[in-house]
């Protein structure tokens, strides 16, 4: 069943047409990815999916309803998390103050802001260990892991996430790849932004292709990480 499906999405930044008739679907329980070069509109999808620029036409529906239209805070109290490009962690609150940052939605419910946080902290136990710490003295690597729990206070149905593998290590990219399976098989559908094309095919179930605001090319994981002009393009292959 669908969770998310966009149909003829036009987004504009003034007068630059970013977002061209953009049609994409993800099912429940799925990992879906979007890659493409910079410029080519995936981080935009993100940002009109969550009601931080409204498109000037098409239609988002999630669970059924349509949320074109609607206040970003609203998106978020439907069911949809996202954590944005960059970070975006408050750097002069605490670990703590940041994930709670993230419950806001949940309207000062206490048990359910602790279950919420107890499993962050599964899921991250570095963060734990850095509770009272302020965010902006986190390595990179713990500043990802904040951004995405922060994201999860909301207990979404879907996580989107934005570059999270950017600036990172290798060995740290593993961890946050291996974590964000581990929130896919606890029932969070995901929508992944990635430039790391290999790293994201070998982790979703489908993925689509975006060349200046289009969908070009969309299929299963496998079809494209076999897709002779997806090897080429963004797997570095000849």
């Amino acid at each position: 069943m669908a969770l998310l499906k966009i149909e003829n999405l036009h987004t504009y930044y003034g007068h630059v047409h970013a977002l061209k008739g953009l049609n994409l679907m993800v099912d429940e329980g799925e990992i879906v990815t979007l890659i493409g070069a910079n410029g080519a509109g995936k981080t935009t999808t993100l940002r009109t999916i969550s009601g931080l620029i409204r498109p000037r036409e098409g239609r988002i529906e999630f669970n059924g309803q349509d949320i074109h239209g609607l206040p970003a805070h609203r998106i978020v109290e439907d069911g949809i998390s996202h954590a944005p490009e960059g970070r975006g962690i408050f750097s002069t609150l605490t670990v703590m103050e940041n994930l709670n940052m993230g419950a806001y939605t949940l309207g000062g419910d206490k048990e359910a802001i602790e279950e919420n946080r107890r499993r962050v902290f599964d899921l991250f136990p570095r963060l734990e260990e850095r509770k009272s710490q302020l965010g902006g003295t986190l390595s990179g690597g713990e500043q990802q892991m904040l951004t995405i729990g922060r994201a999860l206070m909301a207990h979404p149905r879907l996580l989107m996430l934005d570059e999270p593998s950017l600036g990172l290590a290798p060995m740290l990219v593993k961890a946050i790849f291996h974590v964000i399976r581990e929130i896919n098989a606890r029932g969070v559908t995901v929508l992944l932004v990635e430039q790391n094309a290999r790293a994201a095919l070998k982790l979703a179930h489908r993925g689509y292709v975006l060349e200046t605001g289009r969908v070009v090319l969309s299929g299963t994981a496998g079809e494209l990480l076999r897709d002779e002009r997806v090897r080429k393009a963004y797997l570095g292959e000849r």
